[in-house]
């Protein structure tokens, strides 16, 4: 099976996309599933659908999920599909705050340490991920209150 291009190995060894949707989709195979953080009822410009299966949590940019209990559902679910050897791709607007907020939580699905998620993250997907203290505060909760 050929990986999505622009994957990060997560401690598993489980691969998974992250990328800003405002840039170029990048060459190569396309996801088989999508993870989508942001407002999908409201775009502000191109109103984007994948043509791949893919789930939306609703997610204002520099905050975190309205409804945090469906968002670590649909987290556990992506990483399930990842895990199984699906093509998937965590993707917000920028591609920083909330995908590396996703990353760090699936990081500790993967077995990482909650404490060290974030650091793991910047070293491994972008230096200036997770941008807020609540979305720091979120990977906690995530690995406290995670159904997996």
């Amino acid at each position: 099976m050929n990986p999505l291009t622009g994957t990060v190995a997560l401690p598993d060894g489980t691969l998974v996309r992250g990328r800003g949707r405002r840039e170029a989709f990048p060459p190569g195979p396309l996801p088989e599933y999508g993870l989508y953080l942001g407002r999908p009822d409201r775009p502000r410009r191109n109103p984007w659908r994948p043509d791949w299966p893919a789930a939306w949590i609703d997610w204002p940019d520099f905050r975190v999920p309205r409804e945090p209990e469906d968002a670590a559902a649909k987290i556990v679910e992506a990483y399930r599909l990842a895990r199984s050897g699906q093509r998937v791709e965590v993707a917000c607007t920028g591609g920083t705050g909330r995908t590396g907020t996703v990353i760090a939580c699936m990081a500790v699905l993967a077995g990482h340490p909650a404490a060290d998620a974030l650091a793991w993250t910047r070293a491994h997907y972008r230096p200036r991920a997770v941008e807020t203290p609540g979305q720091r505060r979120f990977i906690g909760w995530f690995a406290t209150h995670r159904s997996s």
